[in-house]
C-alpha cells in the first residue's frame, strides 16, 4: 500500500518533512498558501536588488540544518567561518569574541581576557556562572519555569556582563532579552553553542538569496523526489474522515493517509481539530510570538570592513554586509520576482547604484520597542547610530533606505513556554505537527525548525510501518548543481 501523505506548509520544517517521507516511499503532497517556499527564510528584490526579509545566520553545531543543505545540494553556497570570529563596537571601545584552538570552554579564554567591556572582576564572575550554566539539567520542568535573567544575577551576573556578552549571544539566537527567556532555552544555546564544543559556534550564512538558497533549491529538491507540490493553494481545515484524512482547500478537498501540519502556530491551531493536541484552548495565543525588524541601507561606499559587526551599549544589536548576497558585487543589478513588504513599497526604487555601493542590514531582535514605529523615525534613530559604530558612513552618502518587519518571527520563549509546545505526535493517528515551535528542544531557529520536520515524519513512517510502507529514508545522490534545474521546475 502507497501511503498518501499531505504536507500543509513549505518552509525548512515542510520542506524537510515531505523529504524524509519521499525518501520512506510514500505519496507526498505538500501545499504551500504562497508563491514560493521557504517559509520565514525569503527574499524579494527591490529595485533590481535582493533583499532577505531578515539575516538568517547559522551555528556548525547546527548539524541538521546542514544537512539539509547538502540534500539540496546547496551546501557550498553558504559560508562557514572556518573559527568563530566576530568584531564588537559600542562607546567608543572596539573588541573581538574568537575562540582558540583550545578546547571548550578554555576557547574564549584569552578574547574574554581582552573584552573591554568587563572587568577583571567581571571576567572572573562571567567564567564561574559559564561553569555553572554547563551543569544546568535542561530537561528539569523547573529549568523551564526559571527566568534566565534571574538566574544570571543569582550567579553573580551584572548589568554590564548581561548587556555586552550574555545578550549579545542570547539576543540573537532567542529573539528575548534574559529577563523573558526560560533558563532551559537559553541553557540549551550556551551549553551546545560555546561550552560544549569549541568549534560549534563558527557562525555560517548564505552567499546567496534565501528565496534561491531553501525555495528554489527546495523546489528542485521536491520535485526530483517525486512530491507534489501545490502552491498559491490555501489549505482552509484538517479533518479526519474515517481512518484517512480530508484536507480542505480553495480548489477542492483532497484526501490523504496521514497529515503533516507545518505552518506557524497560530495557523495550526486555526486548523487542527480541538482534540488534535492536549494543550490549553488557548495555547497558541499563551505561546505568543516576538518580533524582528531589519534596517536596510544602501551606502555609496564601502562602510563595514567585516561580513558583520556586533554591537554593545547601541540599538544597533548587529550589522552584516548583504552586498555580495543582493548582487551589488560590482554595481550590476541583478533582474528577479518582486514581492516587496509594504515597508519596501513606501519609497521609491533607488537610482543606479554605483561602482563600490555597499548594501548593510541592521538585525533587531526582541524588536517590540520599534515593529510599530515608523519608517522616518526609524531612519532618524538608526542611522546616527550606525554612523557611531562605523565611522566611515559619517561621510558616505545613503543611497536607499527601508525597513523589513516580521511581527511573528518566532515564538515568544518565555519562562514556561516549553508546556506550550506539543510533540511531534498528537492524539490523532495519522496526524502530526512540524514547525519550530513544536517540542525540539531548541529555540525558534532554523535548526529547530528543520529537526521539526524530521520528528514528523519520523512519526508517520513509524505510525504505517507497520502496513507495509518503507521505513528509513534511501540514500539519494545529491543534486550537483539545482540551480541549474530552477527555471525548468519554476513555470
Amino acid at each position: 500500500m502507497t501511503v498518501r501523505v499531505a504536507v500543509v506548509g513549505g518552509g525548512l520544517a515542510g520542506i524537510t518533512a515531505a523529504l524524509r517521507c519521499a525518501d520512506a516511499g510514500h505519496s507526498v503532497q505538500l501545499f504551500e498558501s504562497r508563491p514560493w517556499l521557504g517559509g520565514l527564510t525569503s527574499s524579494f528584490t527591490r529595485g533590481g536588488l535582493w533583499v532577505d526579509n531578515g539575516q538568517h545566520v547559522f551555528l556548525r553545531c547546527c548539524e541538521h540544518y546542514l544537512a539539509l543543505l547538502r540534500r539540496l545540494g546547496m551546501r557550498d553556497a553558504v559560508h562557514l567561518q572556518p573559527r568563530l570570529d566576530i568584531a564588537v563596537s559600542g562607546g567608543g571601545r572596539t573588541g573581538r569574541l574568537s575562540r582558540s584552538p583550545l578546547p571548550a570552554p578554555l576557547h574564549l579564554g584569552w578574547s574574554l581576557l581582552r573584552y573591554p567591556w568587563l572587568s577583571p572582576a567581571a571576567r572572573m564572575r562571567f567564567t564561574w556562572a559559564a561553569l555553572a550554566l554547563r551543569a544546568v539539567d535542561t530537561t528539569d520542568p523547573r529549568t523551564d519555569t526559571t527566568s534566565f535573567g534571574a538566574w544570571l544575577r543569582a550567579h553573580g551576573q551584572h548589568r554590564d556582563a548581561i548587556d555586552s556578552l550574555w545578550d549579545l549571544v542570547g539576543i540573537a539566537t532567542l529573539n528575548a532579552r534574559a529577563d523573558d527567556v526560560s533558563l532551559a532555552l537559553a541553557a540549551t544555546v550556551f551549553q551546545i553553542g560555546l561550552l560544549t564544543d569549541s568549534d560549534a559556534a563558527d557562525i555560517g550564512w548564505s552567499r546567496i538569496p534565501l528565496r534561491q538558497l531553501h525555495g528554489d533549491a527546495g523546489l528542485v529538491a521536491l520535485s526530483d523526489a517525486g512530491v507534489r507540490v501545490s502552491m498559491r493553494t490555501k489549505v482552509t481545515g484538517i479533518r479526519p474522515c474515517g481512518t484517512a484524512w480530508t484536507v480542505g482547500t480553495a480548489p477542492g478537498d483532497v484526501a490523504a493517509d496521514a497529515v503533516i501540519c507545518a505552518v506557524p502556530h497560530t495557523a495550526a491551531q486555526a486548523l487542527l481539530p480541538a482534540a488534535a493536541v492536549d494543550l490549553p484552548p488557548n495555547w497558541a495565543a499563551a505561546l505568543g510570538s516576538s518580533p524582528i525588524v531589519n534596517i536596510h541601507v544602501v551606502y555609496d561606499r564601502r562602510v563595514l570592513h567585516e561580513p558583520m559587526r556586533a554591537g554593545v551599549g547601541t540599538e544597533v544589536q548587529w550589522i552584516f554586509d548583504r552586498t555580495a548576497a543582493a548582487g551589488l558585487t560590482s554595481g550590476q543589478q541583478p533582474a528577479g520576482h518582486t514581492a516587496s513588504p509594504a515597508d519596501a513599497l513606501h519609497t521609491a526604487p533607488p537610482a543606479p547604484m554605483p561602482a563600490g555601493a555597499q548594501y548593510v542590514a541592521v538585525s533587531v531582535s526582541a524588536a517590540d520597542a520599534f515593529v510599530d514605529t515608523p519608517t522616518a523615525e526609524l531612519r532618524q534613530r538608526f542611522l546616527p547610530a550606525v554612523e557611531q559604530m562605523l565611522p566611515a558612513a559619517r561621510d558616505a552618502r545613503v543611497l536607499d533606505f527601508f525597513v523589513t518587519r516580521e511581527r511573528h518571527a518566532t515564538f515568544r520563549p518565555a519562562p514556561g513556554s516549553a508546556r506550550l509546545r506539543p510533540p511531534a505526535h498528537t492524539t490523532m493517528p495519522g496526524l502530526a505537527l512540524a514547525g519550530a515551535w513544536t517540542s525540539t528542544g531548541w529555540p525558534a531557529t532554523m535548526e529547530g525548525a528543520v529537526r521539526s520536520g524530521e520528528n514528523a515524519a519520523a512519526e508517520i513512517i513509524s505510525q504505517f510501518s507497520e502496513e507495509g510502507s518503507r521505513t528509513g529514508a534511501s540514500d539519494r545522490a545529491e543534486i550537483p548543481d539545482p540551480r541549474s534545474r530552477i527555471s525548468e521546475v519554476i513555470r
